[in-house]
């Protein structure tokens, strides 16, 4: 199938960064990042090519698990600013030829919402059937035995009216019922809300899991992940809801949906991002980010670069013409890129992430890249379970001292995975909390601000921001831009367990990606001959790759 068969799209050759507000900039000195911080750093987003922001939750929230419990979907949270500071920001992006996809977190709402208040205010309240309750056993005990992703239990006993309510997340996150028409024709009016107001699309939180089967069977499998997730993610009824909201809203407006699907297959990515299947542009996958941990045993394992490029190469090859990948290394969930793939050391810190920059934006699919990670920023030291902010942190921690795991092991493992992270405030310069704020900042800032933050890195020309720049030009360029979207995607020496080699072709024009994942000086040969380097994160150039010596981290694109 050639690529004029694929319809080609705007987001196609997007590149997207991600904010996360809470800690993005500060500027009215209490600590929490909003809305005008944001808007001053446009400029900065602007100058590194970015040309999509991912806004995370700005609405109304008591905050319990940092704006993904939603008590005002058409409100601003007053921590972040105001919905007039949220209508400037949109003009101001546009202004810069920058869209605001904002989260759609509908799997959901708080416990404070006032859908929820008045559901569970009564048996018989219009709104009860708008979340999932259900009775007790005959023992009293919950309706079924799913588990939650922040709770041991996925149900909450609601004692006034005697009934269970269903929560995948905290129980302060009911879940919504979407068999009810009710619930989805409010939801899809709220979304035509934003969309008119000129967003540019919607990263949509947990939307494999919003179709529940009317039976709420019990769980069967409980060794890989939370237990109930092969009823509620995934299945017929997701695909159902997302034609629908197709139909009802999406179709009506040019913009990016990206679905965050946890437990998917490629094949599942055809089913969410074909186009002819009108559900969403896109999915972020997790495949990748679970090679080196199993998350909900708390259990740590060493980075498989095989296992990656078996993944990496699979999502490029089975959604080739047939859907479309989205790119990632981290996001609010994920610890620090550099940190976990690459080597944090001083001697390492910037050449390996800058290698692991090339090698992800030079795969086909729009590219997320994370607030921070342009500058390479690390995972902070966190010294006690006190220390740590989020929710998922401490219920891990609690399950580990549950199984035996020490202390001191169970903080060692929130150190490399925890999702505070990449939470720590942004490092904009050397001065006090890095720039961030001129307050107390909500989560203290990583120590090593004085030497990794945003304006040491404008002004080194060597830096890991100008590095990215370039990666992001070459997408949009005239000369290398088709390759890079569309082109095929061919895996070189797949069981090569320190260098990581792809090939891009379309249209007569190859693009050779040879990435050293270790820090070790290594010998390859490759029987292409070169035409030019593209890029590369060493200095000096070659004539020849029959027999190349790839430096520690070293990441070379050439034209072959």
């Amino acid at each position: 199938m050639s690529t004029e068969q694929l319809e080609q799209r705007w987001w196609h050759d997007a590149v997207v960064y991600q904010i996360y507000p809470r800690s993005f900039n500060d500027v009215n000195g209490d600590g929490i990042g909003d809305i005008p911080g944001i808007i001053e750093k446009l400029d900065y987003i602007q100058g590194l090519g970015a040309n999509v922001i991912w806004l995370s939750p700005v609405y109304k929230s008591p905050m319990d698990d940092n704006g993904y419990d939603i008590s005002g979907y058409r409100e601003i949270a007053p921590e972040f600013g105001t919905m007039a500071d949220m209508e400037v920001l949109l003009k101001e992006a546009d202004r810069r030829g920058i869209k605001i996809v904002m989260d759609l977190v509908v799997n959901h709402t708080s416990d404070e919402h006032p859908w929820f208040i008045e559901s569970k205010s009564s048996k018989d309240n219009p709104k009860r059937d708008w979340y999932i309750w259900k009775d007790p056993k005959e023992d009293g005990s919950e309706p079924n035995n799913w588990e939650s992703f922040f709770k041991p239990k996925a149900w909450t006993l609601d004692e006034a009216t005697g009934q269970y309510y269903l929560h995948l997340f905290s129980n302060k996150q009911p879940d919504l019922n979407w068999a009810n028409p009710e619930v989805r024709e409010a939801i899809y009016d709220m979304m035509h809300f934003w969309l008119k107001k000129g967003l540019g699309g919607f990263r949509m939180d947990v939307i494999n899991m919003i179709g529940k089967p009317s039976d709420f069977p019990d769980a069967t499998i409980f060794d890989s992940g939370v237990a109930g997730w092969e009823h509620w993610s995934n299945n017929l009824l997701a695909h159902q809801y997302l034609r629908e909201m197709h139909e009802k809203v999406l179709k009506h407006y040019d913009v990016l949906t990206v679905g965050e699907t946890p437990f998917t297959t490629t094949l599942d990515g055809r089913y969410y991002s074909h186009p002819a299947r009108n559900e969403i542009s896109m999915i972020f996958q997790f495949e990748h980010v679970s090679i080196d941990r199993e998350e909900h045993n708390a259990v740590k394992k060493d980075f498989d670069l095989v296992q990656y490029k078996e993944i990496m190469s699979r999502w490029q090859e089975d959604l080739y013409q047939k859907g479309w990948n989205s790119l990632y290394w981290s996001n609010h969930d994920q610890p620090r890129t550099v940190s976990r793939y690459g080597s944090d050391s001083p001697e390492y810190r910037v050449i390996s992430a800058k290698m692991l920059g090339t090698v992800l934006h030079m795969m086909s699919g729009t590219p997320y890249i994370y607030q921070g990670e342009e500058i390479g920023m690390t995972n902070k030291h966190f010294n006690n379970i006190e220390e740590f902010n989020d929710l998922m942190a401490k219920f891990h921690y609690q399950k580990m001292l549950q199984r035996g795991i020490s202390d001191e092991d169970a903080i060692a493992f929130l150190n490399d995975f925890s999702r505070d992270h990449a939470r720590v405030p942004v490092q904009w310069d050397n001065s006090e909390h890095a720039g961030f704020t001129t307050g107390t900042p909500w989560l203290p800032v990583n120590q090593n601000y004085a030497d990794i933050n945003a304006e040491q890195a404008i002004n080194d020309e060597s830096s890991i921001y100008h590095h990215y720049r370039q990666l992001i030009a070459l997408r949009k360029s005239d000369e290398f831009g088709k390759v890079i979207v569309y082109g095929d995607h061919t895996l070189l020496d797949p069981q090569d367990s320190e260098v990581y080699a792809y090939i891009r072709s379309i249209d007569g024009k190859s693009l050779l990606t040879i990435a050293n994942f270790s820090s070790q000086t290594v010998q390859r040969t490759y029987p292409y001959s070169v035409k030019q380097i593209v890029i590369n994160n060493y200095p000096g150039s070659l004539s020849s790759i029959h027999n190349i010596e790839l430096k520690p981290y070293q990441a070379l694109v050439i034209e072959i």
